[in-house]
């Protein structure tokens, strides 16, 4: 798969995202006790043999250059390829921030175009999935598609793209935007696609001096009839993170078994900045049920149906339910806390209790104290 190139979003719906990107881009957002979101798209890349990245960013990614570093860890830093991270682009004279994805390739178009591949896949960065690039390239060359975009089943939230393709064998007929829920399964795109490169540079070209700024809508849409698209259907688990609720939602569903080994095992390893950090304690007290720890816990208190992310403290009567607690955390003796996400370094101080709800998590902000 040497002739595929990525091109990776680090940016995406951090307004909804609040205070948890707040000091990040949605890329180095924590997810599932040792890992951040780019974990999984660099992963399946590596993991399918595309070994040239570009990730694109916007604000905050200090958090995501200091993850990825060198891209060792993803067995990326090479001398041909690896990982080419692009700062906040200004994309005219005005010095005005990309408003969109088109503005965003445009500024990066020099790279895409020296690089050696043919093909390019683009794919935002707050999606958690074990793709096979392998099968979607073999899939979009038997369909003698010019672009594949990947979908998944699910309930549409607002603002999903819901991908029709009706009697055509997959070519995709029709997109919306969903306006209201709904509990009605359908085709969801992940907002990932792979195209030729010669056929991105001249959409993004011509679309970039029309003055348009959105991928989906301006060139999607519009030319789903004069263009072959055809929809790529994700099998097995896959969590899309576009505000508080699906980022808490999928969380949880990662504490069952059966999908987390899914996710990390499908088409090969999920791979994450190593650390030295010590086995986790559980101490007398502790009384672990149902719950994901990290490494370099100190348990000695109450965690149910929780995850816990590195170096987190629990003391002596403090109980824990529903919630999730990263890096860094301290739950004081006699706290108590149930839906809640409590970000890096957060300390709850003695009989302390604080609760959200399932349908509306609380969210505590990096480095407070409660």
């Amino acid at each position: 798969m040497n002739d595929i190139m990525g091109i990776i979003f680090a940016s995406d719906n951090e307004t909804k995202l609040n205070e948890l990107t707040l000091h990040r881009t949605t890329a180095s957002l924590p997810f599932c006790g040792r890992y951040r979101f780019i974990d999984f798209t660099l992963s399946n890349f590596v993991n399918s043999q595309i070994t040239n990245l570009g990730i694109i960013t916007r604000n905050n990614y200090s958090s995501l250059t200091d993850h990825i570093r060198m891209g060792r860890d993803w067995d990326l830093n090479r001398k041909n390829g690896g990982i080419a991270v692009f700062p906040p682009y200004f994309s005219n004279s005005a010095r005005s921030m990309n408003r969109g994805k088109i503005e965003a390739l445009y500024s990066v178009l020099d790279f895409v175009q020296h690089a050696p591949e043919e093909y390019v896949v683009v794919t935002n960065s707050n999606i958690a999935a074990n793709i096979d690039f392998e099968s979607v390239f073999n899939y979009h060359m038997e369909k003698g598609a010019d672009i594949t975009m990947l979908t998944y089943t699910a309930c549409p939230n607002t603002s999903r793209k819901v991908i029709v393709s009706e009697d055509m064998a997959g070519r995709v007929t029709d997109m919306r935007v969903t306006q209201t829920p709904s509990s009605t399964p359908a085709e969801i795109g992940l907002n990932i696609y792979l195209s030729r490169k010669d056929l991105l540079i001249d959409l993004i070209t011509d679309s970039y001096e029309r003055g348009y700024t959105d991928l989906e809508k301006h060139i999607l849409q519009q030319k789903k009839d004069s263009l072959k698209i055809y929809g790529y259907h994700v099998d097995g688990y896959v969590g899309v993170i576009d505000d508080i609720k699906s980022y808490y939602h999928e969380s949880m569903r990662i504490l069952d078994t059966n999908l987390r080994n899914d996710l990390f095992t499908r088409n090969g390893t999920i791979f994450t900045k190593v650390k030295d950090s010590v086995p986790t304690r559980y101490r007398d007290g502790a009384n672990v049920k149902n719950s994901l720890i990290a490494d370099g816990c100190d348990i000695n208190g109450t965690v149910i149906n929780s995850i816990l992310f590195r170096g987190v403290k629990v003391e002596a009567g403090a109980v824990i339910e529903n919630s999730i607690v990263m890096e860094g955390g301290k739950v004081c003796s006699g706290a108590k806390m149930s839906y809640i996400i409590a970000d890096k370094d957060v300390t709850i101080t003695e009989d302390k209790k604080i609760s959200g709800y399932e349908t509306y998590p609380m969210v505590i902000v990096k480095g407070k104290t409660v």
